[in-house]
């Protein structure tokens, strides 16, 4: 039993140290974080700068007649497009037939009216009526 015992114990100082050997093949490879990440951010701008030693630049008149060429398509879709909503904005107009002058007239008539039915509904008093006379002065001078 006595063997069994020293065997086993014998058992756990090996693996013991296998693991402590293993912490240390671990460590003893790799410097620390401050340096493994200064050695990375050296590494990515040395790439970068080979990467840009690859660029192809286009001439200055290639960009000139690209700058040219995307100014005129963004002013034909610019105008496609005014042209559309000028269009459907009309084609709506004349299928509702709203006039715009007609529309500020309608809406200072119906403002006056308003004005009137509160100044004649509401009791006399000088809060409604001054209310009234305000509404009807804003309208007539948004009709005109």
């Amino acid at each position: 039993m006595a063997k069994d015992q020293n065997s086993e114990a014998a058992k756990k100082v090996a693996d013991a140290e296998k693991a402590s050997k293993k912490k240390s093949a671990k460590n003893d490879g790799k410097p620390n974080i401050f340096v493994r990440a200064a050695k990375a951010v050296a590494k990515f701008f040395k790439d970068l700068k080979g990467e840009n030693k690859k660029i192809v630049w286009p001439s200055a008149k290639t960009v000139l007649k690209n700058t040219g060429i995307v100014l005129a398509v963004v002013l034909i879709v610019g105008a496609a497009i005014w042209l559309i909503d000028f269009g459907l904005s009309e084609g709506m107009n004349a299928l509702l037939g709203i006039e715009i002058g007609a529309t500020e007239a309608t809406t200072g008539e119906a403002a006056t009216t308003v004005a009137s039915a509160v100044a004649t509904t509401v009791p006399s008093t000088t809060a409604a009526t001054t209310v009234a006379t305000t509404v009807a002065e804003a309208t007539s001078a948004v009709a005109q």
